[in-house]
C-alpha cells in the first residue's frame, strides 16, 4: 500500500467558519477516507492551523526522523502571505513584510522538495485555492482602523493580486524542481462563483469548496496512479 502524507495549512485540514459563533472549527468534507478506499493508499493529514512553509519543514523533518512514506503532498502560502493588519492599522505609512517574504518562501520551498528527493519520497505540492478580497478584508479588519489599512492597501483588489502572487511562485517551483501539482486554484476559477466556494472570511473554503478540492485531488490521483 502506498503511503502518502498531508502537510500544510488550514486548508486540507479542513477548517471553516461555524455558522452560529462565528468561530473556526473543522469541518472537513475533503473526503481523503474515500480517496484511500478507492487507489489503496494509507493517508495521514499533519496539516495545521496557521501554518506556514518555514513551521512545516520544521514539522517535517522531525516526523521523518521515525518513519518515511511514499509521498508528501504539501500546500502552504496562504498563512505565509499574509499581513499583520493590525499593526498596519496602527501605522499605515510603516514598511511591511508578509509573515514569510517571497524570497524566503520560494527558499525553503525548495530545501524541503530537495531533503525529500534525497529520501525518495514524492513531493507533490497544491496551488493556492483563490480568496474573496472585499469578504477577507471585511472579515480580518473588521475591528481595526480600516481607513489606515486602505491608506497603506492602495485597492482592496491588491488582497487578490498578493495571493495569487504566491500560488504563481508555486507553480514555478513546481516546474523548476519538475515535482507534480495539483491545480486547487485552476478548478476553483472554473466555477465561475469562487465566493459561493469559500466560507464568511473568504478565504477558508466551506462545505462546497471543500468538494472541489476533493474532485482535484481525485482526478490527479486518478491520473498519477
Amino acid at each position: 500500500m502506498i503511503s502518502v502524507r498531508i502537510y500544510g495549512d488550514s486548508i486540507l485540514k479542513g477548517i471553516q467558519i461555524n455558522p452560529v459563533n462565528k468561530k473556526y472549527y473543522v469541518n472537513n468534507n475533503i473526503d481523503v477516507e474515500k480517496l484511500s478506499e478507492k487507489y489503496s493508499i494509507e493517508i495521514k493529514n499533519y496539516s495545521r492551523f496557521g501554518c506556514t512553509v518555514t513551521k512545516g519543514r520544521n514539522i517535517l523533518k522531525k516526523s521523518l526522523e521515525n518513519a518515511g512514506c511514499d509521498a508528501i503532498v504539501m500546500d502552504y502560502g496562504g498563512n505565509d502571505c499574509d499581513y499583520n493588519w493590525k499593526e498596519i492599522s496602527e501605522i499605515p505609512e510603516g514598511n511591511y513584510s508578509p509573515n514569510t517574504p517571497i524570497e524566503l518562501f520560494m527558499e525553503t520551498y525548495y530545501d524541503i522538495i530537495d531533503t525529500l528527493k534525497k529520501k525518495g519520497i514524492l513531493p507533490i505540492l497544491t496551488t493556492l485555492p483563490p480568496l474573496e478580497p472585499q469578504s477577507f478584508f471585511n472579515w480580518f479588519c473588521r475591528d481595526l482602523n480600516k481607513k489606515n489599512i486602505m491608506l497603506w492597501l492602495g485597492e482592496i483588489k491588491n488582497i487578490y493580486y498578493h495571493q495569487e502572487n504566491y500560488s504563481k511562485i508555486i507553480e514555478k517551483i513546481a516546474s523548476d524542481t519538475q515535482v507534480p501539482l495539483v491545480d486547487l486554484r485552476g478548478d476553483f476559477l472554473k466555477s465561475g462563483d469562487v465566493g459561493a466556494l469559500l466560507c464568511e472570511d473568504g478565504t477558508h473554503p466551506n462545505t462546497s469548496g471543500q468538494k472541489v478540492i476533493a474532485t482535484s485531488f481525485n482526478n490527479f490521483a486518478n491520473g498519477l496512479l
